[in-house]
């Protein structure tokens, strides 16, 4: 049950992007087709989740240990960076079409904040399951991770098909580009908001 809570708190009740506001930056900057948005919202699903794997396991097997916690940023970036790099050199070999595309996107996932903020919270967060706090167990943060990047996906991949519709209607020319986009996206935020007393 405490799954299937994270799963949905995670995507619809406090979905990163609409509710904490991060990974905005390829929110609007990707999302003007669907195959990009979809593309992007792959890779950042791919990069949260072993991010969040590694990131885990490196605060509470070799930060802690070591008294280091300090170091956590700097560490957290670093793999998140040599993540990216994996990401980029893969996606260039498999589909050149969608390295093309999603263009100077892809390296800024290194400074997505969609990602550190999902390895920061899951190791910093005290997340309350029947009335009690505690921290996230491996398994637990995994499915937090993942849940976060599918609901950064789904706000991603719904803008681009808002603004894919936006572009074949008459919008009036002093809402032509970005502000019909800033406008739509805070309506989607709002119709996200519509879940907050899901759990």
């Amino acid at each position: 049950m405490e799954y299937i809570i994270i799963i949905i708190s995670a995507v619809f009740v406090n979905n990163i992007l609409l509710s904490q506001f991060l990974g905005v930056c390829p929110f609007l900057g990707v999302s003007n087709k669907v195959s990009t948005a979809a593309g992007m919202s792959g890779a950042v699903i791919f990069v949260i989740a072993v991010s969040t794997l590694v990131t885990y396991l490196l605060q509470y097997y070799v930060l802690i240990p070591l008294g280091i916690e300090f170091m956590q940023t700097i560490a957290f970036i670093l793999v998140i960076a040599a993540l990216v790099q994996m990401v980029e050199i893969i996606l260039k070999k498999i589909s050149p079409s969608l390295y093309q595309a999603l263009g100077i996107f892809l390296p800024l996932i290194t400074t997505n904040c969609a990602v550190l903020g999902v390895a920061l919270i899951v190791v910093t967060k005290e997340f309350t399951f029947g009335g009690e706090a505690h921290m996230l167990n491996l398994a637990e943060a995994m499915v937090y991770a993942i849940a976060s990047a599918v609901g950064f996906g789904v706000a991603m991949v719904i803008f681009a098909g808002l603004r894919e519709h936006l572009d074949l209607v008459n919008v009036p020319k002093v809402f032509k580009g970005a502000p019909i986009a800033l406008i739509t996206a805070g309506i989607l935020a709002l119709a996200f908001m519509g879940f907050a007393g899901l759990v």
